[in-house]
């Protein structure tokens, strides 16, 4: 089975939406580690006065990590999803937060940046552009903006490799075939092991012109499968340095 890409995934997440919420809470900490890559950006007055891009944000988990770590700033969140975003959208937000129907490709065109930071979850494996990606967001960026990418890349270990492939194997699958949803579940599989390895995937911001790369690997069973990468838009704007 082949991977997902474009419309097609779309239309598989879009298929999946009505179940993605109840399979996302049965992993172990995966609200805490979107809010702790989310609060990485170290935003500080709680994001007052910025303007935030959640890039790819599915059914608003990403969105409530951002929103909860920087509850003043004014956030635009998109999705390719139709569906995925009609779940987000059904859910209590305040006025600042707003959601938008765009892929990734497409936010550099639709007018409403500049952002002073951009938080990326699970998106950049699922892209057929990444580099593509990674230009538009710099394009959108403010000098000195931030961004966090929470992604699974694996570290490199045949360990954590065969980790993931046997949970793939045990749960995630299984889970999302009761669901109607094979397909989908299947490409989290494969996208994963596809995808790149975290040294990789820092070097490719690198190489996209960002500076002052770094790549964290989140706690609990996921160490070494899945990593927060910080990155800035050039030089540091303010005198608060990540830390």
């Amino acid at each position: 089975m082949t991977l997902l890409r474009d419309r097609d995934l779309a239309r598989a997440f879009d298929h999946a939406s009505h179940t993605y919420d109840r399979l996302t809470a049965l992993s172990p900490g995966y609200r805490t580690d979107l809010l702790r890559s989310a609060r990485r950006l170290r935003l500080p007055r709680g994001g007052a006065g910025l303007h935030l891009l959640d890039l790819g944000c599915g059914t608003g988990a990403s969105t409530r990590a951002l929103l909860r770590a920087a509850p003043h700033a004014r956030i635009t969140a998109v999705d390719a999803s139709s569906g995925m975003l009609r779940r987000a959208r059904a859910k209590p937000w305040p006025a600042h937060v707003r959601f938008r129907h765009l892929t990734a490709e497409e936010v550099a065109t639709a007018g409403k940046g500049p952002y002073d930071a951009v938080f990326a979850a699970y998106l950049f494996r699922n892209v057929t552009d990444p580099d593509g990606v990674l230009a538009a967001v710099r394009s959108l960026l403010r000098p000195g903006g931030r961004l966090a990418v929470h992604e699974y890349s694996l570290s490199g270990s045949a360990a954590h490799r065969a980790l993931w492939t046997a949970v793939c194997r045990g749960v995630i699958v299984p889970a999302g075939t009761l669901g109607g949803n094979r397909a989908l579940y299947h490409h989290l599989w494969r996208s994963v092991l596809d995808f790149d390895e975290a040294p990789d995937f820092a070097d490719r911001l690198e190489n996209a012109g960002f500076t002052g790369v770094r790549a964290v690997p989140v706690a609990g069973w996921q160490t070494g499968i899945v990593h927060t990468f910080l990155a800035r838009n050039g030089s540091a704007t303010t005198a608060e340095d990540d830390r």
